[in-house]
């Protein structure tokens, strides 16, 4: 399972990379599809930003947490670093929805990604408590 999560971290820097190049770019990006689906708005608002950290940037670092503490089998701190990961992404899930109303791809797809580590870093979690004596 680990490997799995790993794996599925690996998945979600990739994506945090790629909204980080719509973050820091002024081109029309392929994600631009309609008034309701725009990267470009998403990554370029005031959400995008905390501090002076792009949110991606955030991401990025989150998803090599969150993989590095599954490849050192440390379940419990897995479990915590997806946990507080998945709620923010909730946040920028309510961003996207209620006051910006436009949706970036990107994040949608992390957003899933971080909701399906979750998931599997709480079955690990929980196989890894029943299994102990």
């Amino acid at each position: 399972m680990r490997s799995l999560i790993a794996l599925l971290a690996v998945a979600g820097i990739v994506v945090s990379f790629l909204a980080l190049r719509v973050h820091y770019s002024n081109e029309t990006e392929p994600c631009d599809i309609n008034a309701h689906w725009d990267c470009g708005v998403v990554n370029h608002s005031p959400y995008a930003m905390i501090g002076p950290v792009p949110v991606a940037a955030l991401g990025i670092a989150g998803y090599a947490l969150i993989g590095a503490l599954a490849l050192l089998r440390r379940r419990m701190l897995t479990l915590a670093a997806s946990a507080a990961g998945l709620a923010f992404a909730l946040y920028l899930s309510h961003i996207e929805k209620d006051v910006l109303m436009v949706w970036c791809l990107y994040c949608v797809i992390s957003q899933g990604l971080i909701l399906v580590l979750t998931l599997c870093t709480a079955g690990w979690a929980w196989a890894g408590r029943t299994a102990r004596p």
